[in-house]
Parts: structure tokens; C-alpha cells; sequence
């Protein structure tokens, strides 16, 4: 498929700290760096009737430039999903959470709805500029097969 094709292809991304690691991950830290980033920014919590853990997520706007993605965290499994995005803007909304949310030191995680569906692997988000991670990002959805 030709890369300008491939970089309007739009699905979920998901960012985890990995199996054996963990963020630190709270509701309140995502919607102060949400809030640190754009004032307004939409946030709502979903709690279940078993506790503010288990069954509960986040779900949030991301402002990028003129679109506002949606997003949804959760604490167990920990993570941070963007939905219906593109490969660029799933590489500047993880440059946001490496800095923003996640601890110095620790790695990111990601797959996304196509590559779940594939059963292709987590692969580590590599610390590089954002052209790099696009083409990271780009690269995992060829590998997926759907865009045959």
C-alpha cells in the first residue's frame, strides 16, 4: 500500500507499560496532565459496582489540532488506549504520555486493535523522534495483513 495511504488509516492504539512493569497509573494523574495540557479537555470516569478498579476506566478527549480523539485509561489491566487515530497522531499523543504520565525510566508498550486481532506480539515504543515512530507505527500495521 502506498505510504500516504497507509498514514490515513485510522484504528486503535494501545500504550501499556508491559507485562512486568507498571506506570503508577491513577485517574487523577491522566486528567491533571489532561488538564495541564488543554484546560477543557473532556474526562469521565466509569466506576463499577466492585470498586474503583476492577471493571472501572477513564475516558477522555485528546485535542490535536483541530480533531479531539477519544481515549480511555485503565488501572488493571493498566493502560492507555487512543482511538480512531492515525499513525501521526498516535506518535505525538505517545511523546505526550511519555512525558506527561509515565515514570522516567520505565518503557511503553503498544499494539493496537488490528494488531490484537492479527495476534501479533506488544512491541516496545522506541525512544526517537516522531518521524521514526510513525514509521514504527506504520510499519506494525502493514504487518498486520488487514490492508491487502
Amino acid at each position: 500500500m502506498e505510504t500516504s495511504k497507509l498514514a490515513e488509516m485510522r484504528t486503535t492504539y494501545i500504550f501499556t507499560p508491559g507485562e512486568t512493569s507498571t506506570w503508577g497509573l491513577t485517574y487523577d494523574l491522566v486528567e491533571t496532565r489532561l488538564r495541564e495540557r488543554v484546560i477543557d479537555e473532556f474526562t469521565r470516569l466509569q466506576l463499577e459496582d466492585n470498586g474503583p478498579v476492577r471493571g472501572s476506566a477513564m475516558y477522555f478527549g485528546f485535542a490535536l489540532g483541530e480533531e479531539t480523539l477519544e481515549g480511555t485509561a485503565k488501572l488493571a489491566p493498566e493502560g492507555i488506549s487512543l482511538e480512531d487515530c492515525t499513525a501521526q497522531s498516535a506518535a505525538e499523543f505517545v511523546q505526550w504520555l511519555r512525558k506527561a504520565v509515565v515514570p522516567d525510566g520505565v518503557a511503553v508498550w503498544f499494539n493496537t486493535e488490528w494488531g490484537l486481532e492479527a495476534s501479533l506480539p506488544d512491541a516496545a515504543v522506541a525512544d526517537v523522534p516522531r518521524p521514526r515512530l510513525v514509521a514504527d507505527f506504520l510499519a506494525h500495521l502493514e504487518a498486520t495483513g488487514f490492508l491487502d
